[in-house]
């Protein structure tokens, strides 16, 4: 069943972004950012309150609070560290090391949760690898004064990244996914509009017109959606194999982007997602043979 819940996640990760790009023609990103999360808070809870009735938080052990809450916080970390390297950095080197979360993640899980390390992952790590990269395509840089701690924090995005699945998938561990993902949620939240206050945009909220307002509102939707399949698969599969399932949902993204949008891909971009294509079977069809 978690490869069903793995391939729902990817499914709803796709879409989330076509519906949030559809939500950001005028509106602040950082500001839709915590609009959507707020959705995805609500639709947690909600699904909580459904599945996991029998729950309750005197029964979460002080480990998974803590952890649950560390995966929470490295979430927001890592949208911090991305945008500040994003402000600083040029995208095209900013963003190859940021999607390395991916490789990065298959192989903590490998060092942190003792998931084996075989020929077959080390294959699917190189190729889904190589494939992020050729993925990127080049752009103009976002600021001509780059500063050297930009790399820094580019590094650090994609590791907050990378230990949000890792640290998840140990404060699940005892506990309804459902629930978890809530109480994880919720620290997101918190993160989400403590990042729009510092930065002084919560006055843009008024401001948001109604059409972007209800894509902005079916993304968090999308997303919490993702998140539950997501640490679901994550609860009861391999998060090495999780992990790169989920990445998937590039797949999902260009197709509905090709429909809505027009977008094509370059035979260049074509080839990454071929390789990360590749990689990612490579790592499930052993489990799904299984």
């Amino acid at each position: 069943m978690w490869l069903i819940f793995a391939a729902g996640s990817a499914f709803f990760a796709g879409i989330t972004s076509i519906l949030a790009k559809c939500g950001i023609r005028k509106t602040d990103s950082d500001t839709a950012t915590a609009i959507r999360t707020i959705a995805v808070t609500i639709f947690s809870w909600i699904m909580a309150s459904i599945t996991a009735q029998d729950a309750s938080f005197s029964d979460i052990s002080m480990k998974s609070w803590i952890f649950l809450i560390l995966s929470g916080l490295a979430t927001g970390a890592s949208w911090l560290c991305y945008f500040h390297a994003l402000q600083y950095g040029d995208i095209n080197k900013v963003v190859p090391i940021d999607k390395s979360s991916t490789v990065i993640t298959m192989i903590l899980a490998m060092i942190f949760l003792g998931e084996e390390i075989t020929a077959a992952k080390t294959a699917a790590i190189f190729l889904i690898g190589i494939g992020t990269l050729l993925m990127i395509e080049r752009k103009d840089a976002v600021n001509e004064n780059i500063r050297g701690s930009w790399i820094i924090y580019a590094l650090l995005s994609a590791l907050f990244a990378s230990l949000t699945s890792i640290l998840g998938k140990i404060g699940i561990e005892g506990v309804p996914s459902d629930l978890g993902t809530a109480i994880r949620t919720t620290v997101v939240l918190v993160m989400a509009w403590l990042i729009v206050f510092m930065k002084g945009k919560h006055e843009d909220v008024r401001n948001i017109p109604k059409n972007e307002l209800a894509f902005i509102i079916l993304s968090g939707i999308a997303t919490g959606a993702s998140w539950l399949c997501y640490y679901r698969a994550l609860q009861q599969g391999p998060a090495s194999v999780v992990v790169p399932i989920d990445k998937l949902s590039i797949l999902i993204t260009i197709l509905f982007s090709r429909i809505v949008f027009g977008e094509k891909l370059s035979t260049k971009s074509a080839s990454g997602l071929l390789m990360i294509f590749a990689g990612t079977m490579i790592m499930a069809i052993p489990s799904i043979i299984g």
